[in-house]
């Protein structure tokens, strides 16, 4: 499938690898994914992001990235759900950072010191099975506009499109999959 990448697409995929070796993370995740496709210069990506304010909203949105990594990964859909059931997730985060200091659920989706070993004798970081999930969405999407290629926007669609965290913020900032759909695809 990899062939079939263009080269802004082979960049955000590497992009999101250095993110992710930044953020001291054992894993790639959808979220690393998203920071790769803002770091992109030119292209429909970029423009689509400038258009919507996305790119003009870049510390918002890593804010909000950081509020959900420290609920654990929770979406404010979950958070809520959790809140119809009488769980008040910002105690839960308050008590547990009290106990274990701040940001303690930040970690929760890393594997810990097995992981640190695997990495250390692999010299890769794996994908998460959502970030894996993206990255095969955005065939089908390229396959769908029946494109040859898989570039940036079509990485970029299939994030927007698969719920959690990458596509909740992305929304919270406009950038939902039909608002980036007509302004990186308009109708002629």
């Amino acid at each position: 499938m990899f062939e079939r990448f263009t080269k802004d697409a082979r960049a955000v995929v590497t992009g999101a690898v250095a993110q992710a070796e930044r953020a001291d993370a054992d894993s790639v995740t959808d979220e690393h994914l998203l920071l790769s496709l803002l770091d992109l210069d030119g292209g429909r990506v970029a423009f689509a992001f400038g258009a919507l304010g996305v790119t003009d909203r870049r510390a918002s949105l890593e804010a909000a990235l950081a509020d959900a990594r420290r609920r654990g990964g929770m979406t404010k859909a979950e958070t809520e759900a959790l809140a119809g059931l009488g769980i008040d997730v910002a105690e839960v985060v308050a008590r547990v950072e009290e106990a274990h200091g701040a940001g303690a659920l930040a970690g929760a989706g890393r594997s810990g010191r097995s992981g640190r070993v695997r990495l250390a004798l692999s010299g890769h970081r794996p994908f998460t099975p959502g970030a894996k999930k993206v990255i095969e969405q955005s065939l089908r999407v390229a396959l769908g506009r029946k494109d040859r290629s898989i570039g940036a926007e079509h990485l970029l669609l299939a994030l927007a499109a698969r719920p959690g965290i990458a596509a909740e913020v992305l929304a919270e900032h406009g950038a939902t999959y039909g608002a980036l759909e007509r302004v990186m695809f308009p109708r002629s």
